[in-house]
């Protein structure tokens, strides 16, 4: 991909316009666009109804930055990472010029990704606690779109997935969930569901316990989790269900008593469900190699 440095009277910048392969622009996520600039006078870039997400980090300077109605003002350390679908615009300030890096990118999982970041707190602009880790994806991410690597639609794909890694790591805020204050950490109710699984978990029981209403306890438990406590129960249940199966002679009937899940004919039908085959065939294929 070519490179493109240029200077002119409203900015210095350096960035690469990467086309990526069919392949990956089905099945990878994958660079659109990679840059860095420096403003050298005040200005304002304005888009919409772009294809792409945009993840960029202020690394000196002051701006503003309007996103979905919402005006922010930027400084110096603050990220963005928007859905370009929708109009935003950014203008630097008029004192204290600004100088950014960008990451524009797609992939047919990132709507449903940025969704999840959104439903877990993320915002569209935040500030993390340590900007390094960000700095070093956008260089290695430079690096490999200008370079000449015959895998590097692989490589970018998994350093995006980093990116997206971090950001949903520095952009967790449990205590603002859909612009309401939780009071509740989940974490306590989680812990009890990994220590008591193999026991009945009735869920008016499991409020009374935890002392919370049991509809917030419900939909806050998703909010933090992703899933529901009965599916969570469920994925705790099975999994040390298939523990069994592969590593002891426990019968069905046992290893159903064991996980909480009852008698085999109900433990096979929930298993078979969550894993697309009965516990009897997994334990067959899984048993055929013990050394792994």
């Amino acid at each position: 991909m070519e490179q493109n440095y240029f200077t002119s009277n409203i900015v210095t910048s350096d960035r690469i316009l990467y086309t990526a392969s069919p392949f990956a622009k089905t099945s990878l996520l994958y660079l659109q666009e990679i840059g860095s600039l420096v403003a050298n006078k005040p200005h304002t870039s304005r888009r919409a109804n772009l294809q792409s997400y945009l993840f960029f980090i202020v690394k000196d300077g002051v701006g503003e930055f309007i996103y979905d109605e919402i005006k922010y003002t930027l400084k110096s350390g603050d990220c963005i990472f928007i859905d370009c679908e929708k109009s935003y615009s950014h203008t630097t300030d008029t004192d204290n010029l600004w100088s950014l890096s960008w990451i524009h990118f797609y992939g047919n999982t990132l709507p449903a990704i940025y969704e999840k970041y959104i439903s877990r707190g993320g915002k569209p602009v935040f500030h993390p606690k340590e900007n390094t880790a960000f700095l070093e994806i956008y260089n290695l991410l430079f690096a490999i779109a200008s370079s000449q690597d015959y895998i590097r639609d692989m490589r970018l794909n998994s350093y995006l997935n980093s990116l997206l890694t971090l950001l949903m790591a520095e952009s967790w805020n449990p205590e603002e969930i859909n612009g309401k204050k939780q009071k509740r950490d989940m974490l306590p109710i989680k812990r009890y569901l990994d220590e008591h699984y193999s026991e009945k978990i009735v869920l008016d029981e499991l409020a009374d316990y935890f002392y919370i209403n049991k509809y917030y306890m419900l939909r806050v438990f998703k909010e933090q989790y992703g899933v529901s406590i009965n599916t969570y129960l469920q994925q705790v249940r099975i999994t040390r269900a298939k523990q069994l199966l592969r590593f002891t002679d426990n019968t069905l009937e046992m290893i159903g008593v064991i996980c909480g899940i009852g008698e085999p004919n109900y433990f096979s039908r929930v298993f078979k469900n969550l894993e697309g085959i009965p516990p009897s065939e997994y334990r067959k294929k899984w048993q055929g190699n013990m050394q792994t």
